[in-house]
């Protein structure tokens, strides 16, 4: 057997390396059309049992046959399953009321509108119902047996977690972790005068990047404690931190100093956020919401905007405010005396969040290789 030969030129390593990387990208690009067009014969097959109505055509233990039958005509396959075959089923039932509420709103068009192009609506209707199955297709199928599980009668609350999982590149452990949070219900539920000061554009983003509370028990804080102590504890955690905050945040300060006429004035928490392009601004008080926070807040804020924001570059700064207690009629008389856009939100200390959050911020390493197993397994 001859010997092999380790060759040290450096042009040789690189394109070692370069060739290891385009053969790993092929292979993503392989297991993506794959996952697709595996989820697309459920979504189709799912469909044919609803349709066909096949239970009440065949009998009730027509699932345990199809299975069998499947199984025998494709003896390769590891899918069919009767246990997978009912997954399949609830996958097509869970979102396609998705499609009706789309089907719906043409329908009432269609009724209701004289001047309206109509063809431009039944094309932007099928657009987003595309988009939808792209969204679908686009995560493994072990991920989708999970929000059947844990949002069986709630699409709505399922396509969230298909987006955030798309958006994050969460694995499957990270989804369920995450599906334990609560982070529906707190997501874009903030108080906010964002509508009314924000550009149309933009305030819907904003407000979908907000939620009420926010969920500080990573800190490890469980009795008294001060707003020092607090922070301390939210920037010893930065990237849990930064994962409770949302999408595209960027840590820049904390007490960020900003020269304000003959004073020095110190922002209690900068941030900046890549999808709104803007800086945010994160006051956190330990007790009741006061009056008073959103003039602080607000002063903050358009010092930033007259001495830290580059026009033609970033947009106008957002304020986080983040209190222990709220009331909410005083935060909304308060939110409608300020023309600066704010929000205000409550946290917890107590409630369970994940330990494990391995996966919400993933390496390009990590993304690989957890698509590659989690096809493989749901194969």
């Amino acid at each position: 057997m001859s010997k092999s030969i380790t060759i040290i030129d450096k042009d040789y390593k690189k394109w070692i390396a370069k060739l290891s990387s385009r053969y790993r990208k092929s292979q993503i690009k392989a297991a993506i059309k794959v996952n697709t067009e595996l989820l697309k014969f459920y979504w189709e097959l799912g469909r044919d049992i609803e349709e066909m109505h096949i239970e009440k055509r065949w009998g009730e233990n027509v699932i345990k046959s199809l299975s069998i039958d499947l199984q025998r005509a494709n003896p390769d396959a590891h899918c069919f399953s009767r246990t997978n075959l009912y997954y399949v089923k609830k996958f097509y039932l869970l979102y396609f009321s998705s499609f009706e509420k789309v089907q719906q709103v043409v329908g009432q068009i269609q009724k209701g509108a004289k001047s309206v192009n109509l063809q431009q609506v039944v094309e932007k209707s099928e657009e987003t119902a595309n988009q939808l199955l792209s969204s679908l297709f686009s995560i493994p199928w072990g991920h989708h047996t999970l929000l059947i599980d844990k949002c069986s009668n709630n699409p709505d609350k399922a396509l969230f977690f298909v987006q955030q999982t798309i958006e994050h590149g969460w694995s499957r452990s990270t989804l369920l972790n995450m599906l334990s949070t609560d982070l529906y219900e707190r997501h874009g539920k903030a108080l906010t005068n964002f509508q009314r000061t924000l550009p149309s554009e933009t305030s819907d983003l904003a407000q979908e990047l907000t939620k009420d509370p926010y969920n500080f028990a990573f800190t490890g804080i469980t009795g008294r404690h001060n707003e020092k102590l607090l922070k301390d504890k939210l920037l010893d955690n930065i990237t849990k931190f930064l994962v409770e905050l949302g999408t595209g945040f960027a840590y820049v300060g904390r007490e960020y100093s900003l020269q304000v006429g003959n004073r020095e004035q110190f922002l209690d928490l900068l941030f900046y956020n890549l999808n709104l392009s803007c800086y945010v601004v994160v006051e956190v008080k330990i007790g009741k919401f006061e009056f008073a926070d959103i003039g602080q807040l607000g002063g903050y804020m358009v010092a930033c905007n007259h001495i830290l924001k580059k026009e033609g570059r970033d947009n106008p700064t957002i304020g986080l405010l983040i209190c222990k207690e709220k009331d909410r009629v005083q935060a909304q008389y308060a939110l409608e005396s300020s023309t600066q856009p704010i929000s205000i939100s409550e946290y917890e200390l107590e409630q369970f969040y994940p330990e494990k959050i391995e996966g919400t911020i993933p390496t390009i390493e990590e993304l690989e290789m957890n698509l590659m197993n989690n096809i493989k397994e749901d194969r």
